[in-house]
């Protein structure tokens, strides 16, 4: 005999799971008790939101799908904003939630909520379990469809009963997963591959766009070769940003309404843009009808959905970036392009980064500059929405580390549990977390995690008592009325923090915040760097 809770502990096990992000409750009380004798490792978020952000930092620093367990009810619809955060990011994770008993259902007991319902427009796909026996089933379903295609969430609902069933049959656990209708496109149309080759001979201005598909392929090698071997200069959306190196001569920086101005002027120009796994999101591309009127477009993308949604295509290719970027890499013609490249390149030359070191505040552009020479190579950079997000995103130079950021929904407190997940996954890599001080109060919650699981996390919080990117909106459309965006009651950050036992500083000037930095990068463990910051600093 073998109970449902013991299957699922089985499944995790069988799938090589060995970090749990969760939150326990009465609904999901019999897998916590069958996880107490598993070798499976089980953080205990302070906020189930944080489980979903967790799993999301750590699928995205591993490779691997993350997964985060919480109880019914309030516990799942907590989720909810996690669980989307992940979906408009492609980002697979596996959210495992309690429910009520079978017979209940439908009738408003304590801590019931139609979770697979609620969560129906922002999950791949999500499962209500009926019976134990199809346990097995399920979990290898799952976690092929978020890993396979474009990934993203899956959600199991498993009532209580169901945990407790006992199952008089020998576990087996299935050794793939046919599931009738799912199969996605993963090699590219050789015709269309074909007539991207000749759009791209025949280009005198070509652009090639990397966006988040080309990271979640892991198609940084393909895409170097074929950017190389073309010669084509490269731009990239928010999520597409340290697949190539910031100080590539053929990459010109992030596009979009926070961008780079040379990017944005090279994508205006051009008369081809290859589009690489990117949605064409609006804050990438503003009007994308404008820019299809005068370039063709060529869009490569593992969902066909995303294909001709935002932006006129002239030449799709559905299948996997990697897999496409490798023959194209090996077939593309190297043609004179001199003039183009020497142009783009000369807009880049003569930008002049804005922000200049302070001794009255924390001037952040310049400080994450000087951040990101201070940090290793493979270093992880979690950044959270609003200002943060920004400085971060344009200001730091990526060389063979990643950025992550919460790019699609714009999550704020997203930026502390995913720098955890990501360094629970990855703790011999720096992961810092850049936060504002918002943003940082709605997840500092998770400094008692960090301090629990000995995470070696270290946060950057800018301290501006303001809510900044909001209050930029009401500057430049509401006339400066600036309404609910005073961070009154701030509380002492330092303080706060070393309440947790999180050693902290204060940096009231650059210098302080460079000198405090590279104790904090040294530091074996947690650290907390609070950085006081003029409320006026504009994003870009």
């Amino acid at each position: 005999m073998i109970s449902g809770a013991q299957m699922i502990i089985k499944c995790l096990e069988a799938e090589g799971v060995d970090t749990l992000f969760g939150y326990p409750g009465a609904a999901i009380c019999p897998f916590y008790d069958k996880l107490y004798d598993s070798a499976i490792r089980h953080v205990l978020v302070r906020h189930e939101q944080n489980a979903a952000h967790a799993a999301s930092g750590y699928a995205r620093a591993s490779g691997k799908p993350g997964v985060c367990v919480v109880t019914s009810g309030p516990g799942a619809l907590n989720l909810i904003t996690g669980i989307a955060t992940a979906y408009m990011d492609s980002i697979p994770i596996i959210a495992i939630t309690g429910q009520i008993n079978l017979e209940q259902l439908g009738r408003d007991v304590f801590q019931e909520a139609d979770i697979t319902g609620a969560c129906e427009s922002i999950t791949k796909h999500s499962y209500l379990v009926k019976d134990a026996r199809e346990l097995p089933r399920v979990f290898k379903e799952a976690f092929h469809v978020a890993t396979t295609g474009r990934p993203g969430p899956v959600l199991i609902d498993i009532p209580v009963d169901v945990q407790l069933e006992e199952v008089d049959t020998e576990f087996r656990y299935p050794e793939k997963a046919d599931i009738l209708g799912y199969k996605p496109t993963t090699h590219g149309h050789p015709l269309q591959i074909k007539r991207a080759l000749a759009a791209i001979e025949a280009a005198e201005r070509p652009v090639i766009c990397c966006g988040g598909g080309v990271v979640l392929s892991g198609a940084r090698e393909e895409m170097t070769a074929f950017a190389t071997n073309s010669g084509i200069p490269i731009v990239s959306t928010m999520m597409g940003i340290g697949v190539m190196p910031m100080h590539s001569p053929v990459y010109l920086g992030m596009i979009g309404s926070h961008g780079r101005s040379y990017a944005n002027r090279a994508v205006r120009e051009a008369d081809l843009i290859i589009l690489c796994g990117a949605r064409v999101g609006d804050r990438a591309v503003a009007a994308p009808n404008q820019i299809a009127e005068q370039a063709k477009i060529i869009h490569i993308d593992i969902d066909p959905a995303e294909i001709g949604k935002n932006m006129h295509v002239d030449i799709p290719i559905v299948g996997d970036v990697r897999g496409v970027l490798k023959i194209l890499a090996e077939k593309v013609k190297k043609t004179d392009r001199s003039e183009w490249i020497d142009r783009v390149i000369g807009y880049k030359k003569a930008f002049v980064p804005r922000g200049e070191d302070r001794t009255d505040f924390v001037e952040p552009r310049s400080f994450i500059r000087s951040l990101s020479g201070m940090m290793q190579e493979d270093a992880i950079l979690v950044a959270d929405p609003g200002q943060s997000q920004i400085w971060a995103a344009i200001n730091f130079t990526q060389r063979e580390g990643r950025f992550l950021t919460s790019g699609g929904l714009g999550t704020m407190g997203y930026s502390i549990p995913a720098g955890m997940g990501a360094s629970i996954a990855k703790p011999r890599r720096q992961v810092v977390s850049v936060c504002g001080d918002g943003a940082f109060q709605m997840s500092m919650c998770e400094l008692a995690t960090v301090c629990a699981c000995h995470v070696p996390l270290k946060i950057i919080v800018f301290d501006n008592a303001r809510l900044g990117m909001v209050r930029e909106v009401q500057d430049q459309l509401y006339g400066g009325r600036h309404c609910g965006t005073y961070m009154a009651g701030n509380p002492d950050f330092v303080r706060l923090s070393e309440a947790y036992g999180i050693p902290a500083r204060y940096a009231a000037n650059n210098a302080e915040a460079e000198k405090y930095a590279a104790e904090m990068l040294a530091a074996p463990g947690a650290f907390v760097l609070i950085c006081r910051t003029d409320p006026d600093t504009p994003s870009i």
